[in-house]
């Protein structure tokens, strides 16, 4: 213990030239080997900065592909609702088809019971029965003002009304979604 502190007793305060960060040379080394030792140093100080900076270099790849994943997830997630949404709307409008191809359906069923067919209000009941859920509903025009984009106005008599009501339905209207499907054949009065 005692050659230790005396190793560093001996070395020289930090001054001019003298550098603190460099380790004393061990006694009885030469200048040379302490001017070696510091070159050491410096080169390991060198190889700590490369290692740092390519350190730094690869972070900033791995950030910028993590960018890229993440903006490739949320296009992908967009084009998926995106397809989803198409998909949804072409079936909707497949269905619509299909509805619109049944509508004369419902008004053969219906001119048959209005000519007294029996059975037909069986019939027309199932298929309203099947198609009520999916969206289709018969409008009620009777007794209700007159509205251009609901009714198709067909007779018109003269009236004391303010305002043109429905007094009769020639041909029922439907609904499809909410939307007119088929606006209502009517008789106006007003």
């Amino acid at each position: 213990m005692s050659d230790r502190s005396s190793t560093w007793d001996a070395w020289p305060e930090a001054g001019p030239g003298i550098s603190e960060d460099l380790e004393p040379a061990p006694s009885g080394a030469s200048a040379a080997e302490a001017a070696e030792a510091a070159v050491e140093v410096g080169f390991a100080e060198a190889a700590v900065e490369a290692d740092l900076a390519a350190l730094e270099a690869v972070a900033a790849e791995r950030d910028g592909y993590r960018e890229l994943a993440q903006r490739v997830q949320a296009d992908f997630e967009n084009y998926r609702k995106q397809a989803q949404r198409r998909l949804t709307d072409e079936v909707e409008l497949a269905t619509a088809r299909v509805v619109e191809r049944l509508v004369p359906a419902l008004d053969a069923c219906e001119a048959a019971i209005g000519h007294g067919v029996e059975g037909a209000d069986g019939i027309m009941s199932a298929l309203l029965a099947a198609l009520r859920p999916e969206g289709l509903e018969a409008m009620e025009s009777e007794g209700r003002p007159f509205d251009p984009s609901e009714h198709e106005a067909v007779v018109h008599e003269p009236g004391d009304e303010a305002e043109p009501v429905v007094v009769e339905v020639l041909r029922t209207g439907y609904r499809w979604k909410g939307r007119v499907l088929r606006p209502a054949m009517v008789k106006v009065r007003g």
